[in-house]
């Protein structure tokens, strides 16, 4: 078995690990050669320009998180409760867009969501609006973007759970005495919640390190903790610093992960004991 997982294991501790390491050792490296420092995470953490831009990251997320939840429950629920061969076709639109190039998809939002665009000039002419709605370039259009590309991996979670969720546990709640409203929500969905918890860590966690989402739809005011990075390292020739910044983001993730385990099992359903 070793000999099998030697080469990835390699490939991950030469590409991943050593690199990983290197970006906390430069975080905590004092620039004057004088040994460790936590001068960076103190500023990182006190600063109100970095700290603004951490929370607006955070802030961000959560609203992305919880609007895929609540889009994609619903679908998850139809792609489960359809026959096979509807699912299929179904689960085909769901995965569409991974393949489509990302910045393709983004242009695509800036071309329907800016003011002359297609849904400015449909909002016009039914009479909707009397002006053309700042859509793009704000919350709204990073809100917009990153919902459209991270609600897949929202879906597929919650629709391996709800697969596997026996339909007559539905029946016999009903039986029980249960109106479908109760047995919907004190049966199948806290048998949902592992699927839940894998959706909502994967799209939180992939939010907080967005880049080219924030920076194409997005404004000043929806700066994100990766373009704070790439302006410390190709602008301000800080590497220091941006380090920091990374081991920071790094450290929330397992954070979130170890919580959202513990709190709702997320191990059993990728195969864990």
């Amino acid at each position: 078995m070793l000999a099998l997982v030697g080469p990835a294991l390699a490939l991950l501790g030469v590409f991943f690990v050593l690199p990983l390491g290197n970006v906390v050792r430069w975080s905590v490296l004092d620039p004057g050669g004088a040994g460790l420092t936590g001068v960076y995470y103190v500023r990182a953490l006190t600063e109100t320009i970095y700290l603004r831009v951490i929370l607006n990251t955070f802030r961000i997320s959560l609203y992305v998180t919880v609007i895929c939840l609540l889009l994609a429950y619903p679908v998850a629920y139809l792609l489960a409760s359809v026959p096979r061969r509807v699912a299929n076709l179904l689960m085909i639109l769901v995965v569409l867009p991974f393949w489509i190039s990302l910045l393709v998809r983004l242009y695509a939002w800036i071309i329907l969501l800016q003011k002359a665009g297609l849904v400015n000039s449909a909002l016009l002419r039914l009479g909707l609006v009397t002006e053309p709605l700042p859509l793009v370039y704000n919350l709204t259009g990073v809100i917009v973007g990153m919902v459209h590309v991270l609600l897949p991996f929202m879906i597929l979670p919650l629709y391996s759970v709800m697969k596997g969720i026996d339909p007559n546990l539905m029946v016999a709640a009903q039986n029980l005495g249960g109106t479908p409203a109760q047995a919907f929500r004190r049966v199948f969905l806290p048998l949902t919640y592992p699927g839940i918890g894998a959706g909502v860590l994967m799209v939180f966690m992939l939010s907080i390190g967005y880049f080219v989402t924030p920076a194409l739809l997005g404004g000043l005011k929806e700066t994100f903790i990766a373009q704070l990075i790439e302006q410390q390292v190709s602008v301000l020739i800080d590497w220091n610093f941006a380090a920091a910044l990374a081991a920071l983001l790094l450290a929330v993730t397992l954070i979130v992960y170890y919580v959202f385990n513990r709190a709702l099992g997320l191990d059993r359903i990728w195969g864990g004991v």
